[in-house]
């Protein structure tokens, strides 16, 4: 089993960027907990509405907005765990999320592909995501596989499940993929079990864990509701991972952006904790401004790395493990 280096904890060595002191991380949480209670979140999906509604929050069926106290969110936050241990198709793989490690993997989810035999630029296949895995899975320094990119070349109604044979068989590490929906969710967990042996040495082993996105701003979609709930039920991990872009979904100052963003994440750890309490959730993050010039998400800018640094000190701040975006 790999425990990687800690980062940011006090020690003799090691590297960390603390964007906040503890006073500004409990300003930002105060601010998110206003948001969540006067604004709200607006929520689609008629379970999680009743979810909602069940476990305290103030429900408006019509205009499907939910305010939730703040007593909901800190109570949902400390049932969340702290720690996670994620499974690999071989044991050697295994990896424990814990205070202050670090792990890595590949970045997702293309929509291009520069051919490596003729240097053409062209849409990704389910070949490629088969390929991509292999060499994730023989970099050691790459600890779990992601898909690397989107099968275009199949169904797009059932491309969660395209994506994920193809990229099952190709790794020996954990894999995260995206479900889509709670019917693929279903669908992909079977698979995992039917590869882990059954659903009972999927829970003791599990090989997967799935990102679902809420929608900024301040939004879960039915979809994302649909596999929040999945996950929770089921015990797999969920990794709420929110997309916010300054200036463009959220607001244009970065204080502003990572408030939206925190509001997004916790509302969605809060109807994964009230769907089942105690249940493996991560605190996700590939939020980053806008470039105002071309209106596309400006990945791997200054603004994506200090939004990125101020998202793991937040989840740092909750004790939830996280995965943000890099690039």
């Amino acid at each position: 089993m790999k425990r990687n280096l800690h980062a940011g904890k006090r020690q003799s060595g090691g590297f960390s960027l603390n964007v906040f002191t503890e006073d500004e991380l409990y300003e930002i949480h105060l601010a998110t907990l206003e948001v969540l209670q006067r604004t709200g979140i607006f929520v689609e999906d008629e379970v999680a509405l009743e979810i909602f509604d069940g476990g305290g929050a103030e429900v408006d069926r019509k205009a499907k907005i939910v305010k939730i106290p703040p007593y909901i969110v800190e109570d949902a936050v400390r049932s969340a765990p702290s720690k996670l241990f994620l499974a690999g198709r071989d044991p050697k793989n295994d990896i424990v999320l814990e205070s202050n490690r670090v792990h890595f993997t590949g970045f997702a989810v293309a929509v291009q592909l520069l051919d490596p035999y003729t240097g053409e630029i062209r849409k990704p296949t389910k070949a490629d995501i088969a390929a991509a895995a292999i060499m994730e899975d023989y970099l050691s320094e790459v600890d779990v596989n992601q898909k690397a990119m989107d099968a275009l070349d199949v169904p797009q109604e059932v491309l969660a499940l395209h994506n994920a044979e193809a990229l099952f068989p190709n790794t020996t590490k954990h894999c995260f993929i995206g479900a889509g929906n709670g019917k693929q969710q279903r669908k992909l967990i079977e698979m995992a079990a039917v590869i882990a042996g059954g659903e009972d040495k999927l829970r003791s082993r599990p090989l997967a864990s799935f990102h679902t996105c809420p929608v900024s701003p301040l939004k879960l979609v039915r979809e994302s509701c649909e596999v929040i709930m999945e996950c929770a039920r089921s015990g797999m991990v969920i990794d709420l991972l929110s997309m916010a872009m300054a200036g463009g979904s959220s607001p244009v100052h970065l204080a502003g952006t990572l408030v939206t963003h925190n509001a997004e994440v916790l509302s969605g750890i809060v109807l994964d904790q009230l769907t089942r309490k105690g249940a493996p959730v991560m605190y996700g993050s590939s939020t980053t401004a806008m470039d105002l010039r071309l209106a596309t998400a400006s990945v791997g800018s200054p603004e994506c790395g200090m939004i990125s640094a101020a998202v793991a000190q937040m989840a740092q701040y909750y004790q939830i493990p996280s995965w943000v975006a890099g690039g």
